[in-house]
């Protein structure tokens, strides 16, 4: 079997380091949203399930952390825009990965995409500085 690492980004600043869409969101709206709608797979603490790098017997991951020991901060902010709104396989399939099972739904239909930037500042802003910058250097130049 195949084993791709990707995220399941339902869950992402502080405006020292330059995160491009993330910088100047509502973190305490973040945060809320990030409760009602990604804890419950992702973790109170963004702590993920257990054995997350482990696929089940279909083939699917379980939600990784977000918090840094996951893998979230190894993406740019776009494709975790994207996988977040979209879901884990519409997503990778609009960059041409196809054949990957996800168990990421979309949240396109149930948040505003102001909301999904809300949540994605908001699990950034837990991550430590270092790693924030290491993220940061992931997203193109902002205009």
């Amino acid at each position: 079997m195949k084993r791709v690492l990707i995220i399941a980004a339902c869950c992402i600043g502080t405006g020292a380091i330059a995160g491009h869409e993330l910088d100047d969101r509502d973190l305490a709206n973040g945060q809320t949203l990030y409760t009602e709608q990604c804890a419950s797979c992702h973790g109170a603490n963004l702590e993920g399930q257990p054995d997350w790098r482990v696929a089940d017997e279909d083939g699917v991951l379980p939600a990784p952390p977000h918090d840094e020991t996951g893998h979230t901060w190894h993406h740019d902010n776009q494709l975790l825009f994207e996988y977040t709104r979209l879901g884990g396989e519409e997503a990778l399939a609009a960059r041409g990965v196809t054949g990957f099972q996800s168990g990421m739904p979309g949240f396109g239909d149930a948040l505003t995409d102001s909301d999904i930037w809300d949540i994605l500042a908001y699990i950034r802003s837990t991550w430590p500085e270092r790693v924030q910058k290491i993220q940061a250097g992931r997203n193109p130049p902002h205009d």
